[in-house]
C-alpha cells in the first residue's frame, strides 16, 4: 500500500488530532504525557503545518513544549514533593523548565531509596532516561529553527547541560565514566546504573546538532559545551554500537542522517562518524534481512514502536543519499559512502512492509498496540511523514 501525499497528510492529521485529544493536549481532560512520544509529536506537528500551511499545527506543537515542561518538568501529583523538580522557585522554574530535566512520565512513581530494585517493574516506573531526554533536546532544537525564537534552543542547552553533567557517573581512576541509563526524578541517584548501548552515541550527535541550532537563531553557547561534546564523543568512541533491535537499527541510521544534514550544513570533524554509524547499523539490518520471521510474526508478538523506529531509519537513509547527490564536495572525503548508502537501501522494501502491517486497522486491534498506542500511532504517522522528524 503506497498512500498519495494527500492521503498521508490526511491520515497524519487524523491521528495527529486523536493523539492530541487523547492525552488532553486540546479538550478539557487531565494531560497524559510522556517525553519520547511527545518529542516525535511535536515534531509531526510542525511536519504538519508544513504540509497544510495551517498554523494551528503550530500552535498546537508550542501548546505541547510548554505542557510537557509543566507537566514532565514537575513533581507527580502522588509525591509528597512539589514543584519544579530543579528545586526553582515558581518564577526561576518557568522562565528555566528543562533546569533540572524532564520527567519519563511512566505510570507509577519512582522506586524508593530503601526499595529493592525489581527489572520487571522497573519499566512502569518514572524517572529521566538520557536517550529521552536527547529525543526533546532535538524537538526543542526543531522548534527554535522553525519559529526563529531562541528561548527554545536555550531551555535544550540547558537540558544538554543537566543531562549531561547528573547522568555521568564519577570516572574510575584514568577512565572517562559512563552515563547511567536511568536517574532518580530529581537527578540525585542512579536507578539503573548501566549505561545504555547508544546513549554516548546520542548525547554527541545532540549536542553537535544544538550547536548548529545556536548559530542559527544567535543564542550564545554556553563555555563549557565543547568539553561536554568531547567527553561524549570520548564516551562513545570505540563503543560497541551494531544491534539486532530495530529501533536501535533505525537509531543509528537516523544519527547518521543527522550528522550527514549537519556536515551538509559546514559542521566540520565528524565525517568518520557518519562512515562508523553505517558500518555499525549493517549487521543488524542484514539480520533482519536474513531472518525475515521476525517481522513475519503475528501482531500480538510485536511491538509496533520499535519496527516503526527502523522504517524511519530506513527513510533517513533515503534522504541521506539525496544529500551525497546535492553535495557530493562535502562526502568526497568518506569512502565508498555511496556504496555503503547503497547497501543500506537495498532493504527500504522494509519500509512499506513495516507500514503496510499496522496500517492494517485488524493489526492495530490488538491488545500489544492498544498498551501502547500513542507512541505507536505517533511514530507511524512520523514514518509515514518523516521530514519533520528528520529535519534538522
Amino acid at each position: 500500500m503506497v498512500m498519495s501525499e494527500q492521503a498521508t497528510t490526511a491520515w497524519v492529521r487524523q491521528v495527529m488530532t486523536a493523539f492530541a485529544e487523547r492525552t488532553g493536549l486540546v479538550g478539557g481532560s487531565t494531560p497524559t504525557r510522556y517525553l519520547w512520544t511527545d518529542a516525535f509529536a511535536v515534531c509531526n506537528f510542525l511536519e504538519l503545518e508544513g504540509r497544510t500551511g495551517d498554523g494551528r499545527y503550530r500552535a498546537l506543537a508550542l501548546r505541547l513544549v510548554d505542557q510537557v515542561h509543566r507537566v514532565l518538568g514537575r513533581h507527580r501529583a502522588d509525591d509528597p514533593r512539589t514543584g519544579w523538580i530543579s528545586g526553582l522557585r515558581e518564577e526561576d522554574g518557568a522562565t528555566h523548565p528543562t533546569l533540572g530535566g524532564l520527567r519519563i512520565g511512566k505510570p507509577l512513581n519512582e522506586r524508593r531509596p530503601d526499595e529493592p530494585l525489581d527489572d520487571r517493574l522497573e519499566w512502569d516506573r518514572d524517572g529521566q532516561y538520557f536517550h529521552y531526554l536527547t529525543q526533546w533536546m532535538h524537538a526543542l532544537a526543531r522548534v527554535g529553527r522553525v519559529t526563529n525564537d531562541p528561548r527554545y534552543v536555550r531551555w535544550a542547552l540547558e537540558l544538554a547541560g543537566t543531562a549531561h553533567d547528573r547522568f555521568t557517573a564519577s570516572p574510575t581512576a584514568g577512565g572517562r565514566g559512563r552515563l547511567c541509563w536511568k536517574m532518580s526524578i530529581d537527578l540525585s541517584r542512579p536507578l539503573v546504573d548501566a549505561m545504555g548501548q547508544h546513549d554516548p552515541l546520542d548525547g554527541l550527535i545532540t549536542l553537535v546538532e544544538l550547536h548548529a541550532a545556536a548559530q542559527a537563531v544567535g543564542e550564545p553557547v554556553p563555555v563549557d559545551f565543547a568539553a561536554r561534546t568531547a567527553h561524549l564523543g570520548a564516551l562513545a568512541e570505540g563503543a560497541r554500537l551494531a544491534t539486532a533491535d530495530p529501533l536501535g537499527i533505525g537509531g543509528l541510521l537516523i544519527a547518521a542522517h543527522r550528522l550527514a544534514r549537519l556536515a551538509a550544513a559546514g559542521a566540520a570533524g565528524y565525517a568518520d562518524w557518519l562512515e562508523t554509524l553505517l558500518d555499525q547499523a549493517w549487521p543488524g539490518l542484514a539480520y533482519l534481512a536474513a531472518n525475515r520471521e521476525v517481522l513475519a510474526m503475528p501482531p500480538a508478538d510485536r511491538l509496533a514502536f520499535r519496527e516503526l523506529g527502523l522504517a524511519i531509519g530506513l527513510r533517513a537513509v533515503q534522504r541521506t543519499q539525496a544529500l551525497l547527490g546535492e553535495h557530493p564536495a562535502v562526502f568526497a572525503a568518506i569512502p565508498a559512502l555511496g556504496a555503503r548508502l547503497e547497501r543500506l537501501q537495498c532493504h527500504a522494501p522494509l519500509i512499506e512492509t513495516i507500514e503496510r502491517f499496522w496500517l492494517e486497522p485488524a493489526n492495530r486491534a490488538v491488545e500489544t498496540w492498544k498498551a501502547h498506542e500513542n507512541i505507536n500511532a505517533v511514530m507511524l504517522a512520523t514514518s509515514l511523514a518523516p521530514d519533520g522528524y528528520l529535519a534538522l
